[in-house]
């Protein structure tokens, strides 16, 4: 039985209580980048919070896939992800002044965490010419060296570290073929970063409401956020997960699904959630006032990347179209423009609306073809 509990077939992998410990540190990770968006929310700020949120999903992959493909239920191993965990700490606290005077803990910080994953999986042969080396070689000199600069190159540079790591698994992507994945493994640990990041849409919604007067618009607010934050978990974790488990076992090359569904879809993912709990931040706060471009681009345009990449997910696992999210996806950013001027309850109550219909959607149509067939639907 593992550690989350589901039921594990002969010789799969579970998650170890080190790495959902060392998950820990990524819920305060991610509340630090929400909370530097929070502040900067313009196109600027959109870039300034992604290149900073790169380098910190990055330690977690490549903690994540150190641990899928070797034992690390030991003491080594185990000391060896708390020390990551620990350089994640100080990456996290270096987020909300990482463009002024906390750009050099958080490449320092980067730089500590590649060089322990780096010497995790040391003995495995050729390591050095990988995303492994890369993180080492690279975008870790350059993330330290970007926080000795001023703003504008030390942008550049901290871009060009995440575009490093980035490619790095597609420019090494014949060496990284011969790499043995476990398929319950994967899946498992980046739905639960998934969570994670759910999570924060959560914290968006209570930690805005908490301080306010809660009257009846403000409690209609709250339960109308989190109908939405609802609906996203549902998006994922009804249908989409157990397809990318599959999509995983059955696949030619495992490499290509962890690479393309997995490492870049989950960041995505990832990004279109956290847009969305910083929207409803703004929301919350005061339900009757208009939001304004900037927090109505952060919730619809995160809802919006968020379906959209599903369409890319399903595309890449089974050449499939997913037509109802990519159909949503195209009504949420077509409404996105005149939600500007309306009060922010009447937003939420939109988007949750259409979230709401779409999952009815998707239900009916699972429910029916498994009525017309004894093969399970695939998920969307």
């Amino acid at each position: 039985m593992g550690v989350t509990g589901e039921a594990l077939g002969p010789g799969e992998k579970r998650v170890t209580w080190a790495e959902l410990y060392f998950d820990l540190v990524f819920v305060f990770a991610i509340t630090q980048v929400s909370g530097l968006l929070h502040h900067d929310h313009d196109v600027t700020g959109l870039v300034r919070a992604l290149v900073v949120f790169v380098p910190v999903y990055w330690c977690w992959v490549g903690t994540t896939v150190q641990a899928n493909i070797r034992d690390v239920d030991n003491l080594r191993d185990r000391l060896g992800i708390l020390l990551v965990g620990l350089a994640g700490l100080f990456m996290a606290l270096a987020v909300p002044g990482a463009y002024g005077g906390r750009g050099v803990l958080l490449g320092a910080a980067y730089w500590l965490a590649r060089v322990v994953l780096l010497l995790l999986v040391v003995r495995i042969l050729g390591v050095w010419r990988g995303p492994y080396g890369v993180g080492v070689l690279v975008s870790g000199p350059l993330l330290l060296a970007g926080g000795l600069l001023p703003d504008g190159p030390r942008l550049a540079l901290w871009a060009a570290a995440a575009l490093g790591d980035l490619t790095a698994p597609l420019l090494f992507r014949r060496r990284l073929a011969v790499v043995a994945y476990h398929p319950a493994h994967m899946p498992e640990r980046f739905a639960l970063f998934l969570l994670v990041a759910l999570g924060e849409s959560i914290v968006g919604i209570g930690g805005t409401a908490a301080a306010a007067r809660l009257d009846a618009a403000e409690l209609a607010a709250v339960a109308v956020a989190f109908t939405i934050s609802a609906g996203l978990w549902w998006q994922y974790f009804v249908y989409a997960a157990d397809a990318m488990r599959h999509a995983v076992e059955v696949a030619d090359s495992r490499r290509d699904v962890v690479r393309r569904i997995f490492q870049y879809g989950h960041l995505a993912l990832a990004a279109g959630v956290i847009g969305v709990a910083v929207g409803f931040g703004e929301t919350v706060a005061d339900p009757r006032r208009a939001l304004g471009a900037g927090p109505v681009a952060l919730l619809y345009g995160g809802c919006g990347l968020y379906l959209l990449t599903f369409g890319y997910t399903r595309w890449m696992m089974f050449r499939q179209v997913a037509t109802t999210r990519i159909a949503a996806a195209a009504v949420v950013l077509a409404l996105l423009p005149a939600m500007v001027r309306l009060p922010a309850l009447v937003v939420l109550v939109v988007l949750a609306v259409l979230l709401v219909a779409l999952n009815a959607v998707e239900h009916l149509r699972v429910e029916r073809a498994a009525a017309r067939s004894p093969e399970p639907a695939p998920g969307e």
